[in-house]
């Protein structure tokens, strides 16, 4: 087997462990609303529906990237619009630690993910597609 099978395999596995923030997150935002996170004196009716919303579009977005997975060397351009859209959000979310604060460990934990770890899956996703060609 060549080595750029051998990354191929990785890289899949490693995007198929990647995988399970969005879906399990998603999910469970979807299912729980805001109240997973912890006690709110109120949570406004259109607040959950906005949480809930953006949930199951991040929830769509962590189904939308185990589709890559299979043949990745050949889904250069799906997977460069869902990372875009990943980095996006991880923009929004540096931006409100500007103007807002600093959110708890496990959104500077999202944060690390958003703007670190998926564009260098992008990078990675890019060399392999290269090799396979």
């Amino acid at each position: 087997m060549s080595a750029w099978r051998d990354e191929r395999r990785l890289l899949q596995g490693v995007v198929a462990i990647a995988c399970l923030v969005p879906l399990s997150i998603g999910g469970i935002s979807v299912v729980l609303g805001p109240r997973w996170l912890g006690p709110a004196p109120v949570v406004p009716t259109d607040l959950d529906s906005q949480f809930r919303y953006v949930s199951g579009i991040f929830l769509g977005l962590g189904i939308a990237f185990v589709t890559c997975i299979p043949g990745i060397e050949r889904k250069r351009a799906r997977f460069r619009l869902l990372g875009l859209l990943v980095v996006a959000g991880g923009l929004a979310r540096l931006g409100s630690w500007a103007m807002v604060g600093a959110p708890s460990a496990g959104h500077r934990l999202g944060l690390m993910m958003e703007l670190v770890v998926v564009p260098l899956l992008m990078l990675w996703q890019a060399r392999v597609a290269r090799h396979a060609r």
